[in-house]
């Protein structure tokens, strides 16, 4: 099914923008284990619509309503269920979309597959509005392999052509994680991140968009984690994180750039680090074969700009079969990029405690 995930781990996501609700069924979590739901909320807040200058003015809790799998608040073993309630949609501002779709989102292509019977309300099913039960089980998965010491963060390392600090792919620790989970606009470096946030307003103001790019790292992963071909780490990161609707590339490590360098300039040495074996550097992004290394995992995930702009486009009627002059209503994001950090940390954990368990030794 296209909305499940997972081999071990398996989550189910429902629901569309504007109906009632949506949710997540997660199954597979182990028994007895203590949801900190202070944590969790705090987490999804992150992600939260209307919260900033720079997101949608949509205004949504995304309080979860738990109804199966928990017992004094503890898991049960049994599956997981939880919705969230959308409570301020504004179906309205859509009725054009049913007949004039939306330069590079997915209504043409929702037309082409499902037809008149597709929800066009905020998206349907192809909305960032199911990123809120994705992170509400990405939230969950954080905490569990929290315990077991894998740490997994982000950050925006790119909007326009503007740079926040990289993360140090050897060093990169809790004090990078401290900060970036407690700022509602995640960057190492607040001069930076000052510059973005001007740049998405003079966007917005201009009635566009702009996209970026988000650069994630897990601390604290054994190695042998993933599998060789078809069921790698890589693999199964980039299944889920496509599940996010605006990225559109995923590169690890040195990704596209070691395509321009020597062997000699993109390998790692291999070293005795406390009587282990590390790697002097981390060009590999953590994995080897599809397989992790031991080192931390890094990769970055390109974000497209947000496609609802309010400048006129030119689009296609679907009944009239002729081009079209389109303007969007509506709330939206000029830039996705903050709101999506959480959603790729969320996706990145579900990915990752998946492949610990479909591992020898894990449980």
């Amino acid at each position: 099914m296209s909305s499940t995930y997972g081999t071990k781990i398996k989550i189910t996501i429902f629901g569309q923008s504007h109906s009632p609700a949506i949710g997540v069924t997660i199954d597979g979590l182990p028994a007895g284990f203590p949801i900190d739901f202070t944590e969790l909320q705090s987490y999804m807040q992150r992600r939260m619509p209307g919260r900033t200058a720079h997101s949608t003015k949509r205004q949504e809790p995304d309080e979860p309503e738990f109804l199966s799998g928990l017992v004094d608040g503890l898991t049960c073993g049994a599956p997981l269920t939880a919705i969230i309630r959308n409570t301020d949609t504004r179906s309205s501002d859509y009725e054009q979309i049913k007949d004039i779709p939306r330069p590079s989102h997915a209504d043409y292509t929702a037309y082409i597959k499902y037809g008149e019977k597709r929800d066009v309300r905020g998206g349907g099913s192809f909305s960032g509005r199911l990123t809120a039960p994705l992170c509400l089980a990405g939230g969950i998965c954080l905490q569990i392999l929290q315990r077991r010491g894998i740490n997994i963060f982000a950050h925006i390392y790119q909007i326009a052509d503007l740079h926040d600090k990289p993360f140090d792919p050897v060093l990169a620790g809790k004090d990078e994680m401290q900060i970036l989970r407690t700022s509602d606009f995640p960057v190492l470096d607040a001069d930076v991140g000052n510059k973005m946030k001007a740049a998405i307003e003079e966007v917005r103001q201009d009635g566009d968009s702009l996209g970026g790019i988000i650069e994630c790292i897990t601390t604290g992963i054994p190695a042998g984690i993933g599998d060789l071909l078809f069921d790698g780490l890589e693999n199964r990161l980039s299944a889920v994180l496509f599940g996010i609707p605006a990225v559109k590339g995923i590169e690890f490590g040195n990704g596209f750039s070691a395509a321009r360098l020597r062997g000699s300039e993109n390998n790692d040495a291999f070293v005795i680090h406390n009587d282990e074996i590390r790697t002097s550097t981390n060009r590999h992004g953590g994995i080897l074969g599809g397989i992790t290394s031991g080192m931390p995992v890094l990769f970055r995930v390109a974000i497209k700009p947000t496609p609802s702009i309010s400048k006129e486009q030119t689009s296609v009627s679907l009944s009239r079969k002729e081009e079209v002059r389109l303007v969007v209503t509506g709330r939206h994001d000029p830039c996705i990029v903050p709101r999506a950090v959480p959603c790729v940390e969320a996706a990145a954990a579900i990915a990752i405690y998946d492949a610990l368990l479909d591992s020898a030794g894990y449980e």
